[in-house]
């Protein structure tokens, strides 16, 4: 990499209006994100860790670095991790793993499925796809005759590693249920260590990958049955929104769920898909 070699000093000064709306319009391009005026002085905070990283001591040789000088292809997934917004809970919106066990998962087994394929498309530090395969492990747990695997993937790298490693402070895993707490979270043997991990049971079921949802593609191979899709379309305008859920429906079997953030609707958009639950739809 060849960013600037200057003496490291602290940075303070400010984002350009010039360089703001280039490197809105770039996240805008690579993520789908928006980044409006209003976020000004949030970009230039978690900028400034990106500049000490880099040996780079302004924004304006920061951008020089990027659009000038082919920065961009190496710091690309940096400047995006960067900017991502990563908030995660076990059992997030938990009506919506009420319904995946009370009653998709009994009517995908009804149907006949026998490997389930289930996707977390927007993953974060996999809280949610954790979650996902408790739920999975309960019920399969009362048929000896069903399988399932989690496909989990996020833009960011930085959560992915997380993720991969499911270690999470004691107070994240608060919400599970103390039934699945035993059985899937494992406590450290020393007392004054904080830290739990999810157990090799669960980690040995989900992928890990790295994807962008604005690609006009998604690499999964056979359809899913269950597609989480939660609390990401929120991040974008309504022309990306359904773009986006237009390619995860390609995505997705006939008959299968896809499951949205409590704050997002698919209203106005045309989509093979039947609401059956409060953010739950059906493919048709």
């Amino acid at each position: 990499m060849n960013a600037v070699a200057r003496p490291m000093q602290a940075v303070n000064d400010r984002i350009s209006k010039r360089n703001f709306d280039r490197l809105a319009r770039y996240i805008y391009d690579y993520s789908g994100i928006k980044m409006p005026q209003s976020k000004l002085t949030m970009l230039e905070g978690r900028l400034r860790r990106r500049l000490r990283a880099t040996n780079i001591v302004s924004f304006d040789d920061y951008c020089d670095y990027l659009f000038n000088d082919g920065g961009i292809e190496y710091e690309a997934v940096y400047l995006i991790d960067a900017v991502t917004t990563n908030k995660t809970d076990f059992f997030r919106e938990s009506k919506h793993f009420d319904y995946m066990s009370e009653s998709a998962l009994p009517t995908l087994a009804k149907q006949g499925h026998r490997n389930l394929r289930i996707w977390s498309s927007a993953c974060s530090t996999g809280a949610e796809p954790y979650t996902i395969a408790m739920v999975l492990e309960e019920f399969v747990e009362r048929r000896n005759d069903l399988n399932y695997s989690i496909l989990a993937t996020d833009l960011s790298t930085d959560v992915l590693q997380t993720a991969h490693q499911g270690i999470y402070p004691a107070e994240l895993v608060a919400p599970v249920p103390p039934e699945m707490l035993r059985k899937y979270v494992m406590r450290s043997l020393r007392p004054r260590n904080r830290e739990v991990r999810i157990s090799p049971r669960l980690r040995s079921r989900i992928g890990f990958g790295r994807m962008n949802l604005m690609d006009v593609k998604y690499p999964v191979g056979d359809p899913m049955h269950i597609i989480f899709c939660r609390n990401v379309l929120i991040y974008f305008d309504k022309p990306t929104q359904s773009a986006v859920l237009s390619r995860l429906t390609d995505c997705l079997l006939p008959g299968g769920y896809m499951f949205i953030g409590h704050s997002e609707s698919i209203i106005g958009f045309d989509l093979p898909l039947k609401q059956v639950s409060n953010t739950v739809f059906q493919r048709v």
